[in-house]
C-alpha cells in the first residue's frame, strides 16, 4: 500500500491537514489504496487557527517511511519571515527528496521551497502569498495563475481547496481517471476544475451580475466531437463575441478555446483508459479530427503520445505510477 505521509507545523490551515486524508482514504471499493499518517516535529502537539489542537502518531521518522510526503500550509512561522527552517524538518525533508513524492497544499510551498527543494523548479502557491514567496525564494520558478503544478517527483498546488484538485491528481497519475473520478464522486467535488487561480483573484469591482457563459460550456461538452465556431458559441450565450469571450475567462479562467482543448483531451484520456477503440476513432469522439492532432494535444499536456497513455493506465497500477507531468 502506498503510504502518505502528511506533515503539519503549527499555525497549520485546518482545511488543508484534512484534504488527504479524506481524498486518499476514498479511493479503495475494497482494499484501500492509500494509507495516510500524520507527523509533526518531536511527535509534538501542533496547533491551527481554528481553536484546537493535533496530536499526531508520529515524530519526523515517519517521513523515511513514506512513498509521498504532503506538507500542509501554514499561516506564519520563519518559513514566511525569512526564508529558514527548522533544521530537523529541514534535514527530514530533503532526505525525503528523491525516495519520496513531495507534495505541497497552498502553503506549504513556503516550507518546502525553504528546504532548497524548489530551487530551479516550478510551483505554485496561494495567489496572495505569491508576492512575498518570489521576494523570499527568487530562484524557485514560481507560477501563480494555476491550480497546482506538476513536476514529476515534486507537486505543489494553490489556495486551499486546490489541495483537493492536486490530490485527485495524483490519484490519476497513480491509477487512472477512472479511480480517480470516482474519488471525486465519493467526496462530492468536481474530478477536475478549469482554469486556475486568476479566477479566484479580489477584483477592486464587483462581478457584473446577470448572464453566465454556464449552458454553453454544458453544450459544448455534449459536442466535444463537432466543430465549434466562436460566433455560434457567442450566439447560443446570447452575447456578443467580445462579451461571451470576457465573461468566459471571468468564469473559467481560460479562453473558451483553450477551454474546448482540455475538455477534448480530458475525454480522449477517458477512452484510452476505459475502451480498446483505435486511436482514430477515439481523436474523432474527442473532437481532434485526426491522430495526429489527438497526439499533439495529448503530448502538449501529459508528455506522452496516445499509445503510450494508453500502456501505462491501461496496465498494472504499480506501472502508472511512472512520472506523468501535466503541463498548462
Amino acid at each position: 500500500m502506498h503510504r502518505v505521509a502528511v506533515l503539519v507545523l503549527d499555525d497549520f490551515s485546518t482545511m488543508d491537514l484534512g484534504i488527504p486524508g479524506q481524498v486518499f482514504w476514498a479511493t479503495g471499493t475494497g482494499e484501500p489504496l492509500y494509507e495516510v499518517v500524520t507527523c509533526t516535529p518531536g511527535g509534538r502537539p501542533v496547533r491551527g487557527r481554528a481553536g484546537f489542537q493535533v496530536v499526531p502518531d508520529h515524530d519526523l521518522g515517519v517521513l523515511a517511511t513514506a512513498d509521498s510526503v504532503v506538507v500542509t500550509g501554514i499561516h506564519s512561522g520563519s518559513a514566511f519571515r525569512d526564508g529558514t527552517l527548522d533544521p530537523d524538518v529541514r534535514d527530514a525533508l530533503r532526505a525525503a527528496a528523491g525516495r519520496s513524492r513531495l507534495i505541497s497544499i497552498c502553503t506549504g510551498a513556503f516550507v518546502l521551497a525553504a528546504a532548497g527543494l524548489l530551487d530551479g523548479r516550478p510551483a505554485t502557491t496561494h495567489w496572495r502569498n505569491a508576492e512575498t514567496f518570489r521576494s523570499l525564494f527568487p530562484r524557485v520558478l514560481l507560477d501563480p495563475d494555476v491550480l497546482f503544478v506538476d513536476d514529476g517527483d515534486v507537486l505543489t498546488s494553490a489556495g486551499v481547496a486546490a489541495g483537493i484538485d492536486l490530490c485527485l491528481h495524483v490519484i490519476r497519475r497513480d491509477h487512472g481517471s477512472e479511480v480517480a473520478n470516482a474519488t471525486a464522486r465519493r467526496c462530492v467535488t468536481p474530478p477536475f476544475r478549469d482554469g486556475g487561480q486568476a479566477q479566484y483573484i479580489e477584483r477592486p469591482l464587483p462581478e457584473p451580475a446577470g448572464t453566465t457563459t454556464g449552458p454553453t460550456r454544458a453544450w459544448m461538452q455534449e459536442h466535444l466531437q463537432e466543430p465549434v465556431d466562436l460566433n455560434a458559441l457567442a450566439a447560443h450565450a446570447r452575447m456578443s463575441v467580445r462579451t461571451f469571450t470576457r465573461k468566459f475567462r471571468e468564469e473559467t479562467g481560460l479562453s473558451p478555446a483553450r477551454w474546448l482543448i482540455r475538455q477534448r483531451v480530458e475525454r480522449a484520456r477517458q477512452l484510452l483508459e476505459t475502451t480498446d477503440q483505435p486511436v482514430d476513432l477515439i481523436a474523432r469522439k474527442a473532437g481532434f479530427g485526426s491522430a495526429v492532432s489527438l497526439r499533439q494535444h495529448l503530448n502538449a499536456t501529459v508528455g506522452v503520445s496516445p499509445l503510450a497513455y494508453r500502456q501505462t493506465f491501461r496496465t498494472s497500477p504499480e506501472r502508472a505510477g511512472r512520472r506523468m507531468v501535466t503541463r498548462g
